[in-house]
C-alpha cells in the first residue's frame, strides 16, 4: 500500500492502522495510532476497533487535556500520545503496537542494544530503552516515560508492547518495523550463542558515512 502525496492525517491513520493489523503487529482492537494536528490538538484512532478495519469517520479529534471534539471514545491509551506531544515538539506521529518480538522483550524487561545491525543503530539510537510497568489506559502510562530524552525515537513498555515516534506516521512505522526486525535478530542470534556487537569504533564509522 503506496502513500497519497498530499493525504490527509486520518488517510494515514487508516492506512498505516491496515500495515499494522497485516503484518500482525496488532490483533484485535490493539495499539493505537496519532497524528499532530496543531499545537494542541491531536488525531486518534477510536478505542475498541481493529485497526484493520479503520474508517476515517471513526477517528476522533481531540486536545492534550483529553477534550473530545465530537462524541467519539478515543483510544484509552491517549494519555501516552498527548505526553509524547507534550514532551517532544518534535515529534507530529505516534504509534503504538504489539509487535511479538520486541513485545516479549518488553515482558522479560529486557531493552534492546542496536549494536548488533547497522541500521538499528543509525534509526534507533544506542539503544531501545525499557519503560517501567504502567496499567494500561491509566494516568500511570505517561508517568512511565518521565525519563524520556530528547532523541530517542522508541521505547519498549514493560509488559505491555512498544511505542514509536517521528516527523509523521510513516517514520513511526518503519521505526516500529525496526525494532521488531532488532528484536527478531537478537533472539534468534541468542540462540546460535549470542549475537557479537560492533564496536565503538564501529559505531563511530557507520555514522561518519551516514550522517543525520
Amino acid at each position: 500500500m503506496t502513500r497519497e502525496t498530499g493525504a490527509r492525517p486520518a488517510d494515514e491513520i487508516v492506512r498505516v492502522g491496515r500495515l499494522l493489523y497485516g503484518r500482525k503487529y496488532v490483533v484485535a482492537a490493539e495499539g493505537n495510532l496519532s497524528v499532530r494536528l496543531d499545537e494542541d490538538r491531536f488525531q486518534i484512532t477510536p478505542t475498541g476497533v481493529c485497526k484493520g478495519e479503520l474508517e476515517v469517520e471513526t477517528l476522533v479529534v481531540m486536545n492534550r487535556n483529553g477534550v473530545v471534539d465530537g462524541d467519539a471514545r478515543p483510544s484509552s491509551e491517549w494519555r501516552l500520545h498527548a505526553e509524547i506531544y507534550r514532551r517532544r515538539t518534535d515529534v507530529h506521529a505516534v504509534c503504538h503496537a504489539h509487535p511479538s518480538f520486541a513485545t516479549a522483550f518488553a515482558c522479560a524487561h529486557r531493552a534492546l542494544s542496536t549494536a548488533l545491525l547497522p541500521e538499528a543503530l543509525l534509526l534507533l539510537g544506542n539503544e531501545v530503552r525499557l519503560a517501567p510497568y504502567a496499567t494500561p489506559g491509566t494516568p500511570d502510562v505517561p508517568a512511565s516515560l518521565s525519563d524520556l530524552n530528547d532523541h530517542e525515537p522508541a521505547l519498549l513498555l514493560a509488559n505491555h508492547g512498544v511505542v514509536t515516534f517521528a516527523v509523521d506516521l510513516d517514520g513511526a512505522y518503519a521505526l516500529m518495523e525496526t525494532v521488531e526486525r532488532l528484536a527478531e535478530i537478537t533472539l534468534y542470534a541468542e540462540r546460535l550463542g549470542g549475537g557479537v556487537e560492533l564496536s565503538r569504533r564501529e559505531w563511530a564509522r557507520i555514522r561518519d558515512v551516514h550522517p543525520e
